[in-house]
């Protein structure tokens, strides 16, 4: 028996394997169609943005099968909820995985509308991955963290954390309240 969270997590991965096939169906078709009436050129085998046409399909195809296979919400025999999959939701690769997509869909029907050139919008998945790879992995790794300058400016003014109960003295002095002292201190210079 699933617990509410569960179910919610389900009916989220439910809605967006929905919305990954139906974009999937309307991009690939939506993009061929319009390649077919106003750039019949470029449908030609002989044509380089043809096979690239062709090639963006496969990825996008294989990382919506994957987060479809991930995502899908696992039910028993008599139809009750025995697993909600994994949260399709959840940053991360998961999110990355959405994002290639998405770029993969607007480069298909872009292309098919304003010309082959929108593929270099495509460039951006891996160049968010090299700077991911260095910001993440490579910049720490190799020593090159925050500067000395950033790291002197937070030894010389560490910010205030203040707990609720701090802040309610600080609250209750501020009003006057007796049950409250405050203490002055003098710095020596």
């Amino acid at each position: 028996m699933a617990n509410a969270s569960a179910k919610k997590t389900a009916a989220n991965n439910e809605r967006a394997i929905s919305n990954l096939r139906q974009g999937l169906l309307i991009a690939t078709i939506l993009s061929t169609l319009i390649r077919a009436i106003f750039r019949t050129k470029s449908l030609s085998p002989t044509q380089f943005s043809f096979w690239i046409h062709i090639f963006s399909h496969i990825p996008s195809t294989l990382i919506a099968r994957y987060l479809a296979e991930i995502g899908e919400p696992k039910r028993s025999d008599i139809g009750e909820l025995t697993s909600p999959g994994e949260d399709l939701n959840q940053p991360g690769v998961i999110e990355w995985c959405f994002d290639i997509i998405y770029v993969t869909w607007t480069c298909q029907v872009g292309s098919a509308i304003f010309g082959e050139k929108l593929w270099w919008l495509a460039a951006v998945i891996p160049l968010y991955a090299l700077y991911k790879i260095w910001t993440s992995f490579l910049r720490p790794y190799l020593g090159f963290g925050k500067s000395s300058d950033s790291a002197d400016k937070t030894e010389n003014n560490p910010p205030q954390q203040t707990s609720k109960r701090q802040e309610k003295l600080k609250k209750r002095s501020e009003r006057g309240d007796p049950r409250v002292q405050t203490k002055t201190v003098k710095k020596q210079e």
